[in-house]
């Protein structure tokens, strides 16, 4: 399979899946609202689609989705003094009507609308003169505060027709990346940072996927190599977008392995290579003949969260392990591994969550993935997801040789919000 190929069967994967089921609770909110405060029960009126969604830059497995409904102007004389707090209130009560089994609450700054696999952020806006919105904070007492979709909607729809359509594919790409890594970063920050990367070159401006190995590269590197700061100014609206946490180490790593993917050009192995940049969205290599799996002496136990739940990974996860034996702590692992010292078998492993930024409440599961040569003659691959015992805490043992693999993720109104990964090399 072609490079070509490869990436075009990948963007293929990473398509919306649920495009129909979120167009309808787009429309039924829609219809909801202009009932309650127009007196009709348009579905395609008076609101917009923003986010990732509305830029069209969203995933399979889209969890976070935001509207805005545009408030009648002769609305403004009841809420501007003051009001944030009722608007958001009257706003909610008019979803309930419609949705009264539907979990339906008020935040700071929307009201938020949770069905299985999505929920929707529904924000109550005066649109000014100017094309701009003014939009209600709840904080501190209140106040109305500006926000410019239409303008971050734009600038992507221009850049994406001077960049030959790269812009939102590789948006795209880096959701995958993210989701695959745990990176808490936002959409509106990956979209910049694209944007701000493709803006800063004209390599490829007329390529198209058969460079997108190189894109890769290149766009990772880009990524290391941006200083630490907390926001960036959004594409379009340059309105300032919160960095939650520093992205550039995990974006070196994916730089090393896009390095170590291209030295495998289109062979089998480059599929591989590539799904430890993207993860499994990225199409695998040609099956094994029957014959030849007949061969396979182990048995591949190995689950997946993304076939138990949704994965849009919005918050930051880290983990820990701490090394002992006979009941003393040796080290932790992430000392061993920056000062090279090398695991050995018959120690205990204790894995912690050493950071998490989810709100609560939500609940943790655990993969242990065992993999190498002894792994597989002893059948004991493992792989499974299973819950946290309620303590953030897991269990193990240097057992056998082998590049194992220890994930956590943490699940939120039943969606991966969260991820964090421990390689665990023992020798």
């Amino acid at each position: 399979m072609s490079i070509a190929e490869m990436f075009t069967g990948f963007l293929v994967n990473l398509r919306v899946d649920n495009a129909d089921q979120i167009s309808k609770r787009y429309g039924e909110i829609t219809a909801s609202l202009n009932k309650k405060f127009r007196d009709t029960e348009s579905k395609d009126t008076n609101s917009l689609q923003v986010g990732s969604y509305g830029r069209w830059t969203a995933i399979k497995g889209i969890s976070d989705l935001d509207m805005l409904y545009i408030m009648p102007k002769g609305k403004w004389d009841d809420y501007k003094d003051g009001k944030q707090s009722q608007l958001l209130t009257d706003t909610k009560d008019a979803i309930k009507i419609r949705y009264p089994n539907t979990n339906v609450r008020v935040d700071r700054l929307v009201v938020t609308v949770t069905y299985t696999n999505f929920h929707v952020e529904v924000q109550p806006v005066f649109e000014q003169d100017d094309g701009s919105f003014i939009y209600p904070d709840t904080y501190n007492g209140g106040s109305w505060k500006v926000t410019k979709p239409r303008e971050e909607i734009a600038a992507m729809k221009e850049f994406v027709d001077q960049k030959n359509k790269n812009l939102r594919r590789l948006c795209k790409m880096a959701r995958a990346w993210k989701n695959k890594h745990g990176v808490g970063m936002g959409g509106l920050l990956i979209d910049t940072l694209a944007y701000n990367f493709l803006s800063s070159t004209s390599d490829y401006d007329g390529k198209s996927y058969l460079y997108y190995d190189w894109l890769s590269r290149d766009f990772f590197k880009y990524l290391m190599d941006q200083p630490n700061q907390d926001h960036y100014k959004a594409l379009g609206s340059r309105q300032n977008v919160k960095v939650k946490k520093k992205f550039q180490r995990k974006a070196k790593k994916a730089y090393e392995l896009c390095l170590k993917a291209i030295e495998s050009g289109d062979s089998d192995k480059a599929h591989d290579k590539w799904k430890k940049v993207y993860g499994r969205p990225f199409p695998g290599k040609v099956e094994k003949s029957e014959e030849a799996t007949k061969t396979q002496e182990w048995r591949n136990t190995e689950q997946h969260i993304e076939d138990f739940y949704p994965v849009d990974v919005r918050y930051n996860l880290e983990l820990e392990c701490e090394v002992s034996q006979k009941g003393f702590r040796e080290h932790f692992l992430t000392y061993m591994l920056f000062k090279k010292i090398p695991l050995l078998s018959n120690k205990k492993l204790l894995f912690t969550v050493s950071y998490i930024d989810v709100p609560e409440p939500y609940w943790l599961k655990w993969k242990v993935l065992n993999r190498g040569v002894e792994a597989q003659r002893r059948d004991c691959i493992r792989g499974q997801i299973v819950s946290d015992e309620g303590f953030g805490r897991k269990k193990e043992t240097t057992n056998f040789r082998g590049n194992h693999i220890v994930e956590c993720y943490a699940v939120k109104d039943d969606i991966v919000v969260a991820k964090g990964m421990i390689n665990v090399p023992i020798q």
